[in-house]
């Protein structure tokens, strides 16, 4: 059985590391010049070479070859993910205290070294204070940031980077040359980019395309990792920003229904949205809805469902957008001394920004509501200028008692969003001036009130429970009920 590529190209040398020539560079100087430490420190991401430039070092210092073969009872290889209780590390001590068989050193190297137990670290500790002269410990971790500082302070550290993608490009096609995998440079872009800087990982992908024997393309790649055309990510990103909730849900349901995964979905979300965000800095997109959706994105691939996660945080992320406005008239009006104006409408080329950071609708009344008219008229002010909020406060039942304005709904959703700190601001600043005095707002669930019903827009509540319309069955089961309303 042959071996695969990420095994039979791992490097023998610290000549043959790719990516790591700062570490390199120093290593062989110290090699060199016989200025050892008694531990090291390897950190960096998985898949750039901890573990094999370790291994060369624990062979390096004795004078050894290192090849895949080679087996020294002088050098111990310890998985701490494994081996990470103090028990184990105890007889590792005891292991320490006997001299070298026939090397001058004994080296110790401990993988995922940030596994260790508390318990096991402080014994651990005990050995790096006062190690014997003939060993030398070399540690590597994904995670520094577990390691305890007494532990790195006893350490001569090293960073290992991730593989830069025109390097990892080079490696590979001298690799698809030498193992005679017929492959085209956009092909070998997109392996690179799937390492994202891990060339184990990069080679394990080309290994596998290159098995079948035919010739690699794009396509193939794409397909092989499971990634979505970036038309149709392109898609979903424009549904969520311009606030198309049943778009999102469609096209979500559509990509799963073709076998994409949420990650990977989730993914190339997060990478879209970041170029959507450096563009945002010369045009008007939602920076604060982009921002807000690219921090959620983070926990979902570890979510318990990743789908439904997802499919949350980006009808979360369409309910804060707006739709772009509609291009106003260039007419003049005049205006009246002392009377409060509307600021103007964003054009149809302007994406107005997240309701949490607009200000106060301008209110036009000349004089205070009575108690009786103040929630219609709220209503009406917040209408014309937040199409969304105006959508969920006109559900709610208004009670006004002196100064409290009491807002009752029947859906948990609709009070979570009325609920939010700038659609209370809105709603109680627009209350304000309009009464004449400062209202509170309070914002209550009761469930036994009717179901909102609406004339001028459809319920999902209203629908049978046999409609097969996967975007009202989704939002239904996620929100327990949501209103459909129809943008002018």
């Amino acid at each position: 059985m042959g071996k695969a590529l990420y095994r039979s190209k791992r490097p023998k040398t610290l000549d043959d590391v790719i990516g790591q020539e700062h570490i390199v560079s120093t290593l062989k100087q110290a090699l060199k010049q016989g200025k050892l430490s008694h531990a090291y420190l390897f950190t960096g991401p998985r898949g750039v070479g901890k573990t094999s430039v370790a291994r060369i070092l624990a062979h390096a210092v004795n004078g050894l070859e290192y090849t895949d073969e080679s087996m020294d009872l002088d050098i111990i290889e310890i998985d701490a993910a494994s081996n990470r209780r103090i028990d184990e590390v105890r007889e590792l001590r005891e292991r320490v205290r006997i001299a070298p068989v026939s090397s001058k050193y004994k080296v110790i190297i401990i993988d995922e070294v940030h596994m260790l137990t508390r318990e096991a670290f402080n014994a651990l500790l005990k050995t790096l204070e006062e190690p014997p002269e003939y060993v030398i410990f070399i540690l590597a971790t994904t995670e520094v940031h577990k390691l305890p500082e007494t532990i790195i302070s006893r350490t001569q550290r090293f960073n290992f980077r991730p593989i830069e993608p025109e390097k990892a490009v080079e490696y590979l096609r001298q690799v698809a040359k030498n193992e005679k995998i017929t492959i085209d440079d956009a092909a070998l872009e997109l392996i690179a980019g799937h390492g994202n800087g891990s060339l184990r990982d990069s080679l394990g992908l080309l290994d596998q395309l290159g098995s079948s024997g035919s010739v690699v393309d794009a396509n193939r790649v794409l397909n092989i990792i499971g990634a979505v055309p970036d038309g149709l990510i392109t898609e979903l990103l424009d549904a969520t920003l311009s606030a198309n909730a049943v778009e999102v849900v469609n096209n979500l349901t559509a990509l799963h229904r073709q076998g994409f995964e949420a990650s990977r979905i989730t993914k190339q979300l997060g990478d879209k949205l970041r170029s959507a965000y450096l563009a945002s800095q010369n045009n008007s997109l939602p920076k604060d809805v982009i921002l807000s959706v690219m921090s959620a994105l983070i926990d979902i691939p570890a979510s318990l469902d990743p789908q439904t996660a997802l499919e949350i945080c980006l009808l979360e992320a369409a309910s804060h957008s707006q739709a772009p406005a509609k291009a106003l008239d260039t007419e003049v009006v005049a205006v009246k001394p002392n009377t409060p104006t509307k600021p103007p409408t964003p054009t149809a080329k302007e994406s107005k920004p997240v309701a949490t950071k607009l200000p106060t609708p301008s209110i036009t009344q000349p004089a205070p509501a009575d108690d009786e008219s103040l929630w219609p008229q709220v209503l009406e002010a917040i209408k014309q200028e937040y199409n969304t909020l105006y959508g969920i406060a006109r559900m709610a039942h208004a009670n006004l008692n002196g100064d409290t304005l009491k807002l009752t709904v029947h859906f948990p959703f609709h009070q979570k969003r009325l609920n939010d700190s700038g659609n209370r601001r809105i709603i109680g600043d627009t209350a304000n001036e309009l009464a004449g005095r400062n209202i509170e707002i309070i914002c209550e669930v009761d469930e036994s009130l009717p179901k909102p019903e609406t004339t001028s827009s459809s319920s999902v509540a209203d629908i049978p429970a046999s409609s097969n319309d996967p975007s009202i069955t989704s939002i239904s089961n996620i929100f327990g009920g949501a209103e459909l309303i129809q943008s002018e």
